[in-house]
């Protein structure tokens, strides 16, 4: 019998590409891997709020928060490590900014997904993805009287930094899927 491409409605708008036991291992691995790669091709500009929301779909808020910061974690290591970022007061300060607008920007993903009507359909994921932005960039914006860099927030920079972002989201959830379609663990036979 095909499997379904979405799942039941009570599943609401949640990412389910393993079984829910595994969920936490392979949101991190799925998050962990691709901030790497964002990491080294974009340097400080990882797609924060695409992971908020990969996290917040596929997780409960508090698992959702390891993932999203062991994601922070991975991009920090490859920064001052193999990207050898100013080790100063302001690089270090601002590490841990991103680190809280990454945060904040999964629980505002997971109170919207939460709030809003059943159903799970790409609108869903990007009225998310829409506010884990917003609150990812305000967040940063927040710290710019203190640490300084207001010229990163031009409209130009802010666009393309929030395309960038949406790309990897469709990306993340695109994986999310083959993974679910895939069922390499098996899935589909403990549920059946």
């Amino acid at each position: 019998m095909p499997r379904p491409i979405l799942p039941p409605l009570g599943d609401r708008f949640r990412l389910n590409p393993v079984a829910a036991r595994l969920a936490p291992l392979f949101g991190f691995a799925l998050l962990i891997v691709s901030c790497a790669l964002a990491s080294f091709a974009f340097a400080c500009a990882t797609p924060f709020a695409a992971c908020a929301v990969v996290a917040a779909a596929m997780l409960p808020l508090r698992p959702a928060l390891l993932v999203v910061t062991g994601a922070w974690l991975v991009n920090q290591g490859i920064g001052f490590g193999a990207l050898h970022y100013p080790i100063d007061p302001s690089t270090i300060a601002w590490g841990f900014v991103i680190g809280a607008a990454a945060l904040l920007s999964t629980a505002a993903a997971s109170t919207v997904l939460r709030r809003l009507p059943r159903g799970r359909t790409p609108l869903m994921l990007a009225i998310a993805f829409v506010a884990a932005y917003a609150v990812y960039e305000f967040a940063l914006l927040a710290a710019t009287p203190v640490l300084g860099g207001e010229g990163a927030f031009t409209a130009a920079i802010v666009t393309r930094i929030g395309l960038t972002s949406a790309i990897w989201l469709a990306g993340l959830v695109a994986v999310c899927e083959i993974v679910r379609l895939a069922d390499p663990f098996g899935r589909a036979m403990r549920n059946a």
